[in-house]
């Protein structure tokens, strides 16, 4: 009997994943499906490769051995899907995915467009979480991949980078940084602050960047935080306070002349936009297409 990649596959997803149902899930199987592809892997070698147990899964010495093969072969499927992307011609069918806040609302619409002109046949369903949101989806609930605006140290997931961003300070017309192109960092700070919510990348990213210059959170006059960029930049052009958002967020705004980007002095917020994937779960081919689709395109908002 030949080796199958796909029961190495799912063998690969039930140890790193910690139990058939969790695997199941990940891999949109039944767990009984999921359960007998594990034994028939086993009676091909003729040696049991996990002790199973009301409690816990455990591999054996032999489960040990082949785990690393198996995620070899995983990798290999994943790195050969990247590769060949790009002479993919036809593409079918719905690609479900999340995107966080700034992404889904700003970045994603404008990239979207000529890509389904390019492949009409396929559909997208995007739903849009701030990042925590989308890590904890893809880790508990078998998301295959998502959008995010910073990276996570999350076990469950594999980061990597897919396109560059640039966050500014943001003033409106009534303020007297409107007529400026640049102010000092202690300007700022002074300045009451409209921020978006904990978790979402945006503020993830201020905070660090500030944090790294000696400006702890703390010391920052944030008057309010919202779940949303509209609901920022609307707070914003009231008068309640400046933010710090993405260039991509604001172009409608500054065109109008309602919202104005002022660079901080010696203080630079970029960051990358990164795809969030399960380590067990493989990319589907429209996933993997769109995603090269994205590196492609140039990393500086237009």
């Amino acid at each position: 009997m030949s080796l199958n990649i796909h029961q190495l596959h799912i063998f690969y997803t039930v140890a790193e994943r910690g139990s058939f149902s969790a695997a199941a899930q990940t891999l949109h199987m039944t767990q009984p499906a999921v359960t007998m592809q594990i034994q028939a892997l086993e009676e091909r070698f003729g040696v049991k490769l996990l002790h199973r147990s009301t409690k816990k899964l455990e591999l054996t010495e032999a489960g040990h051995c082949l785990l690393p093969q198996a995620r070899k072969a995983f990798e290999l499927m994943r790195e050969t899907d990247h590769i060949m992307a790009k002479y993919v011609e036809n593409l079918k069918g719905r690609l479900n995915f999340a995107a966080s806040l700034t992404i889904g609302e700003y970045v994603l619409p404008r990239l979207l467009g000529p890509f389904l002109l390019r492949y009409p046949e396929v559909s997208v369903s995007m739903q849009v979480m701030n990042t925590t949101e989308i890590v904890e989806s893809i880790a508990n609930q078998g998301m295959a991949f998502g959008l995010v605006e910073a990276p996570t140290d999350d076990d469950a997931v594999v980061t990597e980078p897919v396109m560059n961003d640039e966050l500014m300070l943001v003033a409106p017309r009534s303020h007297p940084f409107f007529q400026r192109e640049e102010v000092t960092l202690e300007e700022t700070i002074a300045e009451p602050l409209v921020l978006r919510e904990r978790g979402s990348g945006t503020r993830q990213v201020m905070v660090e960047e500030l944090e790294r210059r000696g400006v702890l959170e703390e010391k920052l006059r944030i008057v309010s935080d919202f779940g949303s960029n509209g609901a920022v930049k609307s707070a914003v052009e009231a008068g309640l306070g400046l933010s710090v958002l993405s260039v991509w967020s604001i172009k409608n705004e500054a065109a109008l002349g309602l919202l104005k980007p002022v660079r901080i002095q010696g203080v630079t917020f970029r960051r990358q936009f990164y795809a969030v994937r399960s380590k067990s779960s493989d990319l589907p081919m429209h996933a993997a297409v769109l995603l090269d689709y994205i590196r492609g395109l140039s990393n500086e908002p237009s």
